[in-house]
């Protein structure tokens, strides 16, 4: 959860700021009877389909959880972890261009940290709302706040990844297209490495989670590896990579059992 951002509650509910249409808002979306119930506002009732179709991508809705299940169940580490939590989804983006800063921020340090860069990302660049609501205060910066900005200074991180944020940044402004669908993962991961300071984890990261792309794999991801540890140590991202070639086309999802199981060692769930 970005801090200013989003919020999740007891009531398993979801709530974050959004932008639509140069409209500031806000939404939740909560378990209901007969699926997700959405509450907006801010938001003109003529743009509730959009809304709605960004919901269906950022929670994954489209998703076949019985052909995912069928094609990971085969791989020893994976089958229990599928069977511990059916039906788990890849949650996507929101807002594209948020999904990529978050992954710039996330290079190379904690999940913690990353939220927390993030945090004072939105604190120092975002828009405030006029009526915050609960924890809820800020929209997302949007590229046209972010191409010229000094985040390194603001952020007090590496330069390198300030300027991997500008450089998304003015790819974005450049090219309307940046987050459309790729033809191939191949492509998207190709789109983005193009970008000055975007490595391959940063570009299978963003396909996974704002192009949706099912077969993305940060390979060298930490978690990942640590979660495939075994007696004999860890496997290395070449051995990764081959054995990641069983969960096709569906890696991403394997990714994501392997994120959620090892979250659950770290805190001792």
């Amino acid at each position: 959860m970005i801090p200013g951002v989003e919020t999740t509650d007891p009531a398993a509910a979801y709530a974050r700021t959004i932008s639509v249409a140069g409209r500031h808002g806000l939404l939740r979306v909560a378990p209901g009877e007969e699926g997700l119930h959405v509450a907006l506002r801010g938001v003109e009732a003529g743009h509730a389909e959009s809304v709605g179709g960004r919901l269906r991508h950022l929670f994954d809705c489209d998703a076949d959880p019985g052909a995912i299940a069928t094609c990971l169940a085969g791989d020893p580490v994976l089958a229990p972890l599928v069977a511990a939590r059916p039906g788990l989804r890849l949650p996507g983006a929101w807002d594209p261009f948020e999904t990529g800063c978050r992954a710039i921020l996330g290079q190379q340090v904690s999940v913690a940290a990353a939220t927390g860069l993030a945090g004072k990302l939105v604190a120092a660049f975002g828009t405030p709302l006029a009526e915050p609501m609960g924890g809820l205060t800020h929209v997302f910066p949007a590229p046209a706040d972010l191409v010229e900005a000094d985040v390194a200074l603001a952020l007090n991180m590496p330069r390198a990844r300030g300027a991997a944020i500008r450089a998304l940044a003015a790819a974005a402004l450049a090219d309307p297209d940046l987050f459309a669908p790729a033809e191939s993962l191949e492509a998207a991961v190709l789109r983005f490495t193009a970008i000055r300071g975007i490595g391959p984890w940063t570009a299978q990261y963003i396909a996974m989670r704002a192009l949706k792309l099912p077969d993305a794999l940060p390979v060298g991801d930490v978690g990942l590896l640590r979660a495939l540890e075994t007696g004999t140590g860890r496997p290395s991202p070449a051995e990764l990579l081959a054995r990641a070639e069983a969960w096709r086309p569906f890696r991403a999802y394997a990714a994501q059992h392997l994120w959620a199981a090892d979250e659950a060692t770290v805190k001792g769930w």
